[in-house]
């Protein structure tokens, strides 16, 4: 495993490789991948659009203030070429991610559309606007509504093809994706800012405003929090298989082991590294790899063992704080937006 002790702009090591990088016209607030990795698609804070070859990085189209007051939200298709983005100005707009054209527009009046995701299957788009979460068929015609939200959705996620999670203050609730109807509610007294489940649907996690990490499984009630962040955890992954939860929160990354009983009575993994505290979380999907990007710029790639513990197998510095990072599909490439409108594609290696 690589020693890499020092980073540098436009000098990528270990296991990232140099591809390439734009900017765009404003802070790189949202994007990812199509499903085949061939397009990567970015939005910036003032309702910019881009659309960028994978491989080469070559601007394929743009488009700019498109929301009134800025773009929040956006989600690409997991099967077709079929884009959607959410805005402060209460719409959502399907494009056509070939020709970059939309092809319809929603109007769902005043509120913001902070959060939209795909079912697995494209079946179904679910989007939260203030306390309502509204369910889309492909036609985008409404299938339903659900409004019974304590506070503001903040977080927004499905479970399984069949159930969709939402977080707010004080709550997660479960809701059957075909009706809306309420499948399960868990209650926690306090803010809930952030959200992931597990890939089984088993586990959901939160991130609270009180620097606390709250889980339950949902299989047997229990419930459990992690504590001792020095700032609230916004960031939260899991690995492919369940086993293991990266947490930010400070400038360490946590990775919390679910196996054998766990995490409960052991102690994480502490992923040392970055100088200023973690802004974004991803796993790898093929491997035991973990991405983190941090407010000082930097990207780092972790390789992980069972017991969450790892070491660092390559890095990269941009210019300002990492605002997202997305693994292209195949886990040869990661991208990685930044605050100051930088795009960044380095391929990654064995």
């Amino acid at each position: 495993m690589s020693q890499i002790r020092e980073i540098k702009e436009d000098d990528p090591k270990g296991i990232l490789r140099t591809g390439w990088s734009s900017v765009i016209e404003d802070y790189a607030i949202t994007g990812g991948w199509t499903s085949k990795g061939k397009v990567l698609l970015v939005g910036d804070a003032t309702g910019g659009l881009y659309a960028f070859e994978g491989t080469s990085g070559r601007l394929l189209w743009e488009k700019h203030r498109l929301h009134k007051k800025g773009l929040l939200s956006m989600a690409i298709h997991p099967h077709e070429n079929v884009l959607v983005t959410g805005g402060q100005d209460g719409q959502i707009l399907v494009w056509n991610v070939e020709e970059g054209q939309i092809t319809k527009t929603i109007e769902l009046g005043r509120g913001w559309v902070e959060h939209m995701c795909w079912s697995s299957d494209g079946q179904t788009l679910i989007v939260s606007i203030s306390r309502t979460v509204i369910a889309y068929n492909t036609d985008f015609e409404e299938a339903w509504r659900f409004e019974d939200h304590s506070s503001t959705v903040s977080a927004l996620d499905w479970a399984s093809n069949q159930e969709v999670a939402t977080a707010c203050y004080g709550q997660v609730t479960f809701l059957d994706a075909y009706s809306g109807t309420v499948n399960q509610r868990l209650e926690w007294q306090g803010s809930l800012v952030s959200m992931v489940l597990s890939p089984d649907g088993d586990v959901v996690a939160c991130g609270s405003q009180d620097n606390t990490v709250h889980f339950w499984r949902r299989s047997t009630g229990q419930d459990s929090m992690m504590s001792g962040y020095p700032t609230k955890p916004a960031n939260l992954a899991f690995d492919h298989t369940g086993t293991l939860m990266a947490t930010g929160g400070s400038d360490i990354v946590l990775v919390w082991s679910f196996a054998d009983g766990g995490p409960e009575g052991t102690t994480p993994g502490e992923l040392t590294f970055h100088i200023k505290p973690i802004t974004a979380l991803t796993f790898a999907k093929q491997k035991r790899r973990l991405a983190s990007g941090g407010r000082d710029g930097a990207v780092v790639i972790w390789s992980l063992q069972s017991d969450g513990d790892g070491g660092v197998s390559g890095g990269a510095l941009v210019k300002e704080s990492v605002s997202e990072l997305f693994w292209r599909p195949d886990g040869r490439a990661l991208a990685a937006l930044d605050a100051g409108g930088g795009v960044t594609v380095w391929r990654v290696g064995d």
